[in-house]
């Protein structure tokens, strides 16, 4: 078994990045297809995505269940999973999520930096925890068979995600905060609880996440991997990349800012440094893989447990919501 899996991306979707991703030999892509939209908003984009599947089906097609893993390594395509990186689509209505899921919808965090309906984002000053709908979301969600994410949750309402929820929860794109203290990075106490729960972390690339920013080294994050398997078993890891290549800057303007504010918030960036940061050079896109096969073998892992950091983990999670 040797399945590359990245589990997050939010590209400039295109036939190059759908090219870019099969160079890279990947069998599965978790693609966010919403930030801030509601569910009328969000059926847009899940139509878009058809006509993606419709024009590009020689590159992609959809993915629903571990199953779809496995005939893409067959096709030398890619399936696309569906993940929201908002509970916005549900609005207030319980419903929708069981809808959501037959729709292909596979990943839903419950916050996405602010206070939701479910739960308390990393942005907020005081963490509430899960909220009473938010409990009886993930009922729901583990009824029906979608993954949890709080990868930008506070560290409260994560920790009780996991308490509550009787499957597994994913962080799909984070880093540990002993390495950087970003906001949306995960404590000890996370990666402990992910790992007693049979939870998965994916490491993120996305700068602002990254220890020495854009000019973070291969060596710097792959002794960071080797050190969070001291917390977290190797077989409960990953990458979700986060790349957010080939967008203008007023995407992630948009990502930041939503319709929920007018005064213009800076996420993890500065009125200095607005934009999206440039990726490090080892990893301008997911032909980096290549690259991370390296530094991992570099920094001691061997080739069974480079396979699994790089897909092999995320397939046999996917396994579990068959």
């Amino acid at each position: 078994m040797n399945y590359k899996i990245d589990n997050l991306q939010y590209c400039n979707w295109s036939k190059e990045i759908f090219e870019i991703n099969r160079e890279a030999n990947l069998d599965a892509v978790h693609a966010t297809i919403c930030y801030h939209e509601d569910y009328d908003e969000l059926q847009i984009n899940i139509d878009l995505w058809k006509k993606y599947f419709e024009n590009y089906s020689s590159l992609i097609f959809q993915g629903f269940n571990s199953k779809d893993i496995e005939r893409a390594k067959q096709e030398n395509k890619t399936a696309i999973f569906f993940g929201l990186q908002n509970c916005s689509p549900i609005e207030d209505n319980i419903e929708y999520v069981e809808v959501l899921k037959q729709q292909g919808v596979l990943f839903m965090q419950l916050t996405y930096n602010n206070q939701s309906l479910l739960a308390t984002g990393c942005y907020e000053e005081k963490d509430a925890g899960i909220t009473r709908m938010g409990r009886e979301v993930i009922k729901e969600m583990n009824r029906v068979k979608m993954i949890i994410d709080m990868s930008h949750s506070a560290e409260l309402s994560t920790l009780e995600a996991i308490e509550i929820s009787q499957e597994p929860i994913v962080v799909s794109h984070a880093n540990p905060s002993f390495w950087h203290k970003g906001l949306r990075n995960k404590s000890d106490t996370v990666l402990k609880e992910l790992n007693n729960s049979g939870g998965m972390i994916g490491f993120s690339i996305y700068p602002h996440h990254l220890k020495g920013a854009s000019e973070c080294t291969l060596d710097s994050f792959c002794e960071m991997v080797a050190e969070t398997t001291k917390k977290i078993s190797v077989k409960q890891i990953g990458i979700g990349s986060d790349l957010c290549i080939r967008h203008p800057d007023s995407i992630v303007e948009w990502m930041r800012n939503g319709t929920w504010t007018k005064t213009k918030d800076f996420g993890e960036g500065s009125s200095n440094n607005p934009g999206f940061p440039p990726q490090p050079s080892w990893f301008e896109d997911a032909r980096g893989f290549s690259n991370l096969e390296r530094g991992l073998r570099k920094v001691g892992f061997n080739e069974e447990e480079t396979r699994d950091i790089l897909g092999n983990n995320w397939y046999n999670f996917y396994r579990k919501f068959d």
